[in-house]
């Protein structure tokens, strides 16, 4: 219920906001610039964080997330979240922040979730016991010799059968020979070949009864084997089916609301998405915990923003301090409910940034078109957005034959693109990419001064499932990629670089910039893994390759407008 005292963690400015003009809607949270008022509030706590932290986010950083509200009574403040389950901050609790609770924080200890819980740490000890059992192993270890003696055993039988097979037609030969020459009786000829074929038959009655003996072994063994191989995967089928069910127990706790009053759980709200069941970590994220707890104590939202904190994880790529949207895998289906009734920002993703800006040609003829893509136009039609390189070189040469592309740039990289007019050129060009026949390189500017003078990155990359199009380290699921990449020069805190990317995976050149273990330093503009600017300062600078009808050498190079 409402009450006059100002809600537990609610922040009142520090400072005067008299001057700061407020937002008329609320933040799109999925892109978006930080407003004015937020950007105070996350200032704020920025600064009790450098105070009171004392290096808690040394090891692994957390994203943090400010919403500036207003009470009923019309005064302006904030409130903090700190991303995460709620078994996961307790580390925090000593913080003079106030963050606000997450949407579930768990339940009493006597009930069923518990019960259920240790009964799959049961099965889960019983797996353990079982997949460890002397026997399974020595099952296993017999049923893998049993198989390697029956090939060897009927490798040896066919062997012996083909020299069999030989041998008898030699004899067949002969026999024939002496029919003709008539130096032998035909009925000793004829006696002779049908013991011939008697061996043959022999031959084959051998063999498929070794067959069938080493089969018989092998399956004795093999139904001992499976009979214990049987109870692990019952258990593991009840396990499967019982953490199932605690997760739909746990996923119907989180009961969102939004600012009609209206409710709903994760199931519900991820029921129809393509995933259909919620994420792990669903619900936990700071926007959710942040429009719950202003909807339960009647605050207005008004701007809201996002921050990490601290070291970057391994695998994503998080910088101190900067701020970031919402995940579009966990917190989608989450944010248009919890948003429903609000009005908020235009989704600029929506927009064509490019709607105004010429595609330059720089060279044409009859089977190739070499354009310099500006920065924010799309290569190929988007799913919001047809503008693109394809539709307008569509439209100029409207008698191009088969696919016109053959690579592609980032949206927000500029440079130098070719693209094919009939399929002879489609295939000649395609066929250099795929053979790595075709140089390229980018002109870039990092926001950091680089050390070295050159050097070489092979960080594997692979898409974040939760957060695309983000892209991710992973040693183990990630792609193959290399950057190689040369100093050009240093100046005002920032570097002009190189990059001569070997392998063509989506924002490699990004991610290895912007990655600690790359150079550690994000491109200037790069609204993903670093700052927003005025544009991305990536640029396809020079392209060289053979014309893929002609065979000559041709070359392109083009400057950037940064």
């Amino acid at each position: 219920m409402y009450s006059s005292h100002l809600p537990r963690c609610f922040t009142p400015f520090a400072q005067s906001i008299t001057n700061i003009e407020l937002p008329s809607k609320f933040t799109f949270p999925f892109c978006y610039q930080p407003s004015e008022i937020v950007q105070l509030a996350v200032e704020e706590l920025q600064q009790e964080l450098r105070t009171h932290a004392n290096g808690l986010f040394a090891e692994q950083g957390r994203m943090f997330g400010v919403l500036v509200v207003k009470t009923r009574t019309g005064q302006l403040g904030y409130l903090t979240a700190i991303s995460g389950a709620a078994s996961s901050l307790s580390q925090f609790d000593h913080l003079p922040v106030k963050s606000v609770p997450t949407v579930f924080e768990g339940f009493s200890p006597e009930h069923e979730y518990f019960q259920k819980q240790e009964r799959i740490n049961v099965i889960t000890d019983e797996i353990k016991h079982l997949e460890s059992c002397p026997a399974l192993r020595e099952l296993s270890n017999q049923l893998e010799g049993l198989r390697e003696q029956a090939e060897i055993a009927i490798s040896e039988k066919q062997h012996e059968m083909r020299e069999n097979k030989k041998q008898r037609k030699q004899k067949r030969e002969m026999l024939a020979t002496a029919q003709i020459a008539r130096s032998m009786c035909a009925t000793t000829i004829k006696r002779q070949s049908i013991q011939l074929s008697r061996e043959s038959v022999e031959d084959k009655k051998g063999l498929a009864q070794l067959k069938a003996d080493w089969h018989q072994r092998i399956l004795e063994t093999e139904t001992k084997y499976q009979a214990l191989v049987t109870d692990i995967e019952q258990l593991k089928k009840a396990r499967r089916k019982l953490s199932a069910g605690l997760q739909k127990l746990l996923f119907k706790q989180y009961q969102l609301l939004n600012v009609k009053g209206e409710l709903a759980d994760l199931l519900a709200l991820f029921k129809h998405t393509t995933v259909t069941t919620p994420p792990a970590g669903a619900g936990d994220c700071a926007a959710p915990k942040l429009l719950q707890y202003a909807f339960e104590h009647q605050l207005t939202p008004i701007s809201m923003a996002e921050f990490w904190w601290g070291n970057s994880p391994q695998s994503e790529i998080r910088k101190h301090g900067l701020y970031y949207p919402a995940c579009q895998g966990k917190c989608q289906p989450i944010l248009a409910h919890m948003l429903s009734g609000m009005v908020i920002d235009e989704n600029p993703m929506l927009s064509n940034p490019a709607e105004n800006l010429d595609l330059a040609i720089v060279y044409q003829d009859e089977d190739i078109v070499v354009v310099n893509k500006p920065a924010g136009l799309l290569s190929v039609p988007g799913k919001n957005i047809t503008d693109s390189v394809a539709t307008r070189i569509q439209q100029r040469f409207p008698h191009a034959r088969g696919p016109l592309i053959v690579h592609r740039l980032d949206m927000a990289t500029s440079g130098l693109l070719i693209l094919s007019l009939n399929e002879r050129a489609h295939k000649g060009l395609q066929k250099q990419f795929i053979n790595k026949e075709i140089t390229k390189y980018y002109v870039a500017i990092v926001d950091g001064e680089v050390p070295e003078s050159k050097g070489i990155i092979t960080l594997p990359l692979r898409g974040d499932l939760n957060d695309r199009p983000r892209q991710l380290v992973c040693l183990k699921h990630g792609k193959p990629a290399r950057t190689e990449w040369q100093l050009i020069s240093r100046e005002n805190g920032k570097s002009r670089l190189q990059l001569f990317p070997v392998t063509g995976r989506t924002h490699q050149l990004r991610v290895h910039c912007a990655h600690t273990d790359g150079l550690n330093t994000a491109i200037v503009g790069d609204d993903l893994y670093g700052n927003s600017a005025n544009r991305l300062h990536l640029h396809a600078q020079h392209l060289a390759l053979k014309h893929p009808v002609t065979k000559q050498p041709i070359e392109f190079f083009v400057e950037p407008d940064f």
